[in-house]
């Protein structure tokens, strides 16, 4: 049987045969407000609190600090799970390093931030927010090239990983990472009378028989819930 990461988003996982396939390089993708980060966060905080696998998380856009107090905000505190749950703030870095051009050397300082944490802490699960950051921050410019590699790389650490990207409105475009990613999860915002309700759903997972209904996701305190016929 192949061995899966549960997202712990309930109803979810029941319908992908009990989640994702372990070293897969899956893509979050939505609009602005669809909750992306929150439930690439979700998948690597109830991992690490529940089945004891650690992750990291590494943003490129906002910073720890307030990622940190948005996720407490949301019930997931890291305060006592720090040896499960890292948190790596290379816009951080982006702003404060000196002499350090876009391109080549920025492409190896983020790889060599998750090899080095990757032999020292010994993670499984990595979420990388997000990546339209890594190519401003790589300088791409032959996309599904460059995309190619980075994805056989991601593969070859032995990790599973979640790439936040945003969604575009024409839903004609197909792009370069939803072909080369090995899942695709949809998180949509849709306006329904006077409210905008969350929707999910899975495009694509490979080796997985999965449905392909669009749900209603909902939130509280005990965390994330598609709602199913």
């Amino acid at each position: 049987m192949t061995e899966r990461i549960q997202t712990f988003i309930k109803g979810l996982d029941d319908d992908m045969e009990g989640g994702i396939p372990k070293g897969y390089v899956v893509l979050l993708t939505g609009m602005p407000g669809s909750m992306k980060s929150s439930v690439g966060f979700n998948i690597l905080y109830q991992n690490a609190k529940q089945n004891k696998t650690k992750g990291v998380y590494i943003t490129l856009e906002q910073d720890r600090n307030s990622l940190l107090e948005q996720m407490k905000s949301l019930h997931m505190p890291v305060d006592e799970m720090e040896n499960m749950v890292s948190v790596v703030d290379i816009g951080y870095l982006r702003q404060n390093a000196e002499g350090m051009e876009y391109g080549d050397s920025w492409n190896s300082v983020f790889r060599m931030y998750a090899e080095n944490m990757k032999s020292a802490q010994g993670y499984d699960i990595l979420v990388i927010d997000s990546l339209a950051a890594v190519e401003v921050l790589a300088d791409v410019k032959n996309k599904r090239a460059e995309l190619f590699h980075l994805f056989g790389w991601l593969r070859a650490l032995n990790v599973t990983t979640f790439i936040i990207t945003e969604a575009t409105s024409n839903q004609d475009i197909v792009r370069d990472e939803d072909f080369l990613a090995d899942g695709v999860i949809h998180l949509d915002l849709r306006r329904e009378g006077s409210s905008v309700n969350l929707y999910l759903g899975v495009a694509k997972m490979r080796r997985t028989n999965h449905g392909r209904g669009y749900h209603p996701l909902i939130f509280d305190q005990n965390g994330f819930e598609i709602i199913t016929d």
